[in-house]
């Protein structure tokens, strides 16, 4: 015979007090880790990473962000396989699980509301485009340089993230380092009297295109995906030549590298100890007995050269000279300046060129929505400074910029090559 439905609910409602009680009066347990104790950063104060292209320096830097203990990487992208699952081995190392996600497709991995910043890291090809793709997305991004590939990208690089008010650091990570700021400050603080010279070693400052290469069998999307790899460029059969991302399109398909190279870090300093952050030389001249020199205007000279060094400076040295003593450094660490007394409040020597520094203020930045060092703005106009000098020596010719219109005045091929076609669907 069925039960009372009274009774049989008067006697759940009782259980389930009871249960309730005894939940009440049981001590609450939480994770060590959800507190932040024992080093652990909990949850709330956790940035969550993603990141795109994982090949050597990308690879790297990615390291340096996972040795960050308030950054948690869930995603990883990557057209290759072998880099996508190297890369998704080292974020499970470092979260101690398996769930971090590996992508082909980086819109997959940007349209997921999870994520706060990226890395991108591809070869140069990618930077601008996946970047402003990011901030779109409501990402803030650290991105490998260079950061564009021609000045009408740096210019949408720079209002994209403006508009978007998103977080951009450009991979321009000797802003970061002792040596090099140190140098800096002289400059900008008059130590040097009135600035007359800054020089950067550019790596080089030929010009040329990618290119055509014989086809080869293409391999299966899972294994490489060619499409998405060229991405904007120009579209040509597969060949494993071009797989050398860093140096495939970079500086676009038509100037090609130019002083993109080291320029991209060496230009920058230099604009940065000329107080030019926000804008870039007026007049660009080819190279003259191996130096091309580039005016400012307020009559500063920018000297890039690969020649001339002081010995044992290190790669990408820097050079600042001013009415009253000059200085030098470079990846060594090193610094030299006359008179000697300049240094004498020298900042703690830091060899080579790690990106720990620059990391951890992006990170910072992320948090607090300051600019980071090498921001939008800067990324910007120190990448139409390389551009525009890179034109030069293509054209073989003397140019003027207008920074206020950001054009060349009465040349109308120097401004084409401001710009170049874009590949569907990849238009700006």
């Amino acid at each position: 015979m069925p039960k009372d439905p009274t009774l049989l609910r008067r006697q759940f409602l009782k259980r389930g007090l009871a249960a309730v009680g005894a939940a009440l009066a049981a001590p609450l347990v939480v994770p060590a880790k959800a507190l932040g104790r024992d080093g652990a950063v909990p949850p709330s104060d956790q940035i969550v990473l993603g990141a795109m292209g994982i090949g050597g320096r990308g690879g790297y830097v990615f390291g340096c962000m996972l040795r960050e203990p308030d950054v948690r990487c869930v995603a990883v992208c990557d057209v290759r396989r072998d880099r996508r699952e190297r890369a998704k081995k080292m974020a499970d190392g470092r979260n101690g699980n398996e769930a971090c996600t590996a992508y082909i497709d980086f819109r997959e991995m940007f349209a997921r509301p999870d994520i706060d910043a990226l890395l991108i890291a591809t070869g140069p090809n990618w930077h601008a485009t996946a970047s402003i793709y990011a901030a779109k997305a409501g990402k803030d991004v650290y991105s490998e340089k260079p950061s564009t590939k021609n000045i009408a990208q740096s210019l949408e690089l720079a209002a994209t993230f403006q508009r978007t008010g998103r977080v951009f650091q450009g991979g321009m990570q000797r802003r970061s380092l002792p040596g090099f700021m140190f140098a800096i400050e002289l400059a900008r603080t008059g130590k040097l009297g009135r600035l007359v010279t800054v020089h950067a070693h550019p790596a080089g400052m030929g010009t040329g295109q990618s290119g055509w290469a014989p086809p080869e069998p293409e391999p299966p999307r899972e294994e490489i995906d060619w499409d998405l790899y060229l991405g904007p460029a120009a579209w040509r059969p597969f060949n494993r030549r071009f797989l050398d991302g860093f140096n495939f399109e970079k500086g676009g398909g038509m100037i090609g590298g130019g002083i993109l190279e080291w320029g991209s870090h060496c230009v920058d300093l230099c604009q940065w100890a000329n107080d030019a952050d926000m804008t870039e030389p007026i007049e660009y001249n080819p190279p003259v007995n191996g130096t091309a020199i580039a005016t400012y205007a307020n009559g500063v000279k920018l000297s890039v050269h690969d020649g001339g060094w002081l010995p044992n400076i290190g790669s990408c040295p820097v050079r600042f000279e001013g009415e009253a003593g000059w200085v030098e450094t470079g990846d060594s660490g090193d610094l030299y300046a006359d008179p000697p007394s300049l240094l004498a409040n020298r900042r703690a020597k830091v060899g080579g060129y790690p990106a720990d520094f620059h990391v951890r203020n992006f990170f910072d930045c992320v948090k607090t929505r300051a600019l980071p060092r090498a921001n939008h703005f800067v990324a910007c106009h120190t990448h139409i400074a390389c551009h525009a000098t890179g034109i030069a020596i293509f054209l073989r010719r003397k140019l003027t910029y207008d920074p206020a219109k950001n054009e060349f005045v009465g040349d109308e091929e120097a401004n084409r090559l401001r710009s170049e076609a874009v590949r569907e669907p990849w238009r700006l």
